[in-house]
């Protein structure tokens, strides 16, 4: 079965069912089909919305106590990846250059630097390492 929206010489459109399109072309053809409105036998295929599927690769909105517990789960993974390291903030740049050359004892810290900054560090040879998760300043948890 296949389904067509119609319109009639008047301008109705309505829903008809038919066994094919060429069923659908015979039956007109013969005058079978008339507007259920106002019974015009004029009848053309009326502009169709396609059935459009929705994509596959959609999800279901994902719970707030399912998120609530990624969160966490990312809390816990940023923590245990940052065990043993201090938080230097803005200053991270700095510290980074100080312990490179000498300056400063090694040590492990994370900060905040902008792309630039982080790029100008690579390039100077300084070892650095970008997070792989989203880091939380301290001062921020509170």
């Amino acid at each position: 079965m296949i389904v067509f929206d119609l319109k009639c010489g008047s301008g109705h459109v309505f829903e008809a069912w038919f066994g094919s399109s060429p069923d659908y072309e015979d039956q007109r053809s013969r005058g079978l089909v008339d507007c259920p409105i106002c019974g015009d036998r004029s009848i053309e295929k009326a502009v169709m919305a396609p059935a459009v599927a929705a994509k596959s690769n959609q999800h279901a909105p994902v719970s707030p106590a399912a998120m609530k517990a990624a969160m966490a789960a990312l809390a816990a993974a940023q923590s245990k990846a940052l065990e043993g390291s201090e938080w230097v903030g803005s200053s991270f740049v700095n510290r980074a250059r100080a312990m490179h050359a000498g300056e400063e004892d090694h040590a492990p810290i994370h900060g905040q630097a902008t792309v630039e900054e982080a790029k100008a560090l690579v390039d100077d040879g300084v070892p650095i390492a970008p997070l792989p998760l989203p880091v939380v300043p301290p001062d921020a948890c509170n």
